[in-house]
């Protein structure tokens, strides 16, 4: 039956198209996309490319932490206009389950898809981690962060506490909520009787980075005075307490935390216990032919918008040379690149991991020093809705790192 429907499929597709190479990309995110603009750019129409997305829009977050401050917008983009003007064929409904072995893609609501090649990319579900917190998973929480901080400019004394959760791969949000929260308090005039901290399980704040970035941040918090505490792990916040592990106490009458990352493999992709997807450097889906995977929903320990486009573009390139088009395969190689959001003058670090190199500057190491990602996906986005490739005004630390999974 399942074979049945996916005939009835194919046979509603032009003929040119069914006698293509047939890719399907399953999600409708920063990998996703990457992916599909890279496949044509590197195969022109030469492979048919289905985009099978569960929800009808691409929401542009990196600018989310933002928003509360009167800072940035995030952006909405229709999917079915972006996978037109790209070629592809939009499917509107989400992947349940893959059939490895008659490599068909089941659909929770809708006909099997046959493929040559499918690419997972599915992304992570942000969950709270410490209870009784406010959760910042992006846009959608930015009104009651607003809210918050009237709620913080009204109190006489506040003690306002950012904590990373044990389990969130990308710290570099909250530091910007807390810099952010600082200057905006200050221009206030209310900095005063609102103390500031960090939580973190980092040693060092943004650790990842390597320490010419983890310095400038250290700095920056000191002249901020904005507290730091490494090696702990939040855990729970009630009663003007947040519990933290190993056992502590930190006394705090705002909790903002980071979620953690739950991974969204479907059934039928080998995947751990969290839900992750493990990948080689092809990001071929390890030990499956035909799969591959890219983005958040992969096991590689950093979540970031960056390095999920490099990911898509070395899976584009692995699908179309193994789909026999005369293109070089481009491993992943990540560089890890941050825009740090602080509300003042820019400065900009590059450090280079294992080579022992690092540079800062007051003009840009890099260009564009935007949050926009992806070789192909940012070009597209600020062409098509004419946004700024630029960081909103105010104070920015773009750090760029390579790292090894």
């Amino acid at each position: 039956m399942a074979h049945r429907r996916a005939m009835t499929r194919t046979d509603r597709l032009d003929a040119p198209l069914r006698n293509r190479r047939n890719v399907v990309i399953a999600g409708g995110g920063v990998a996703a996309l990457e992916a599909l603009l890279a496949l044509r750019s590197l195969a022109g129409q030469s492979l048919a490319v289905q985009l099978v997305v569960a929800e009808p829009h691409f929401w542009y977050r990196p600018l989310a932490v933002a928003e509360p401050f009167g800072l940035g917008t995030t952006h909405r983009f229709a999917l079915d206009e972006i996978a037109d003007e790209a070629g592809a064929e939009l499917v509107p409904a989400a992947l349940s389950e893959v059939d490895v072995d008659e490599q068909l893609a089941r659909l929770a609501h809708g006909p099997d898809l046959p493929f040559d090649a499918l690419l997972i990319a599915t992304g992570a579900r942000p969950v709270r981690a410490i209870a009784g917190a406010l959760t910042f998973r992006g846009p959608a929480d930015a009104e009651a962060f607003g809210q918050l901080l009237r709620d913080v400019e009204a109190r006489p004394v506040t003690q306002l506490v950012f904590a990373a959760p044990t389990g969130a791969s990308w710290h570099l949000p909250l530091y910007e909520l807390a810099l952010l929260t600082e200057a905006w308090l200050v221009d206030r005039g209310v900095r005063g009787r609102v103390e500031l901290s960090v939580v973190t399980p980092e040693d060092r704040p943004l650790q990842a980075f390597g320490a010419t970035a983890s310095d400038a941040v250290v700095e920056l918090l000191a002249d901020r005075a904005i507290a730091f505490h490494g090696g702990l792990h939040p855990d729970s916040f009630a009663e003007g307490i947040l519990t933290v592990l190993p056992r502590r106490s930190i006394a705090a009458s705002h909790v903002v935390a980071l979620p953690r990352l739950e991974g969204t493999a479907p059934a039928g992709v080998p995947h751990d216990r969290h839900g992750f997807v493990a990948v080689d450097a092809n990001c071929r889906v390890r030990g499956v032919s035909a799969l591959y995977a890219a983005g958040d929903v992969t096991t590689l320990p950093v979540k970031q918008g960056g390095l999920a486009a490099q990911q898509a573009d070395a899976a584009a390139s692995s699908i179309a040379a193994d789909l026999g088009l005369d293109v070089v395969r481009e491993p992943f190689h990540p560089v890890l690149r941050g825009l740090l959001l602080t509300g003042r003058v820019p400065r900009f670090l590059r450090a280079e991991v294992g080579a022992g190199s690092s540079a800062a500057d007051s003009d840009p190491l890099w260009w564009p020093p935007a949050k926009i990602v992806g070789k192909h996906l940012a070009p597209y986005l600020a062409a098509r809705a004419g946004l700024s490739l630029d960081p909103p005004m105010g104070e920015a630390v773009p750090v760029d790192v390579s790292i090894h999974s």
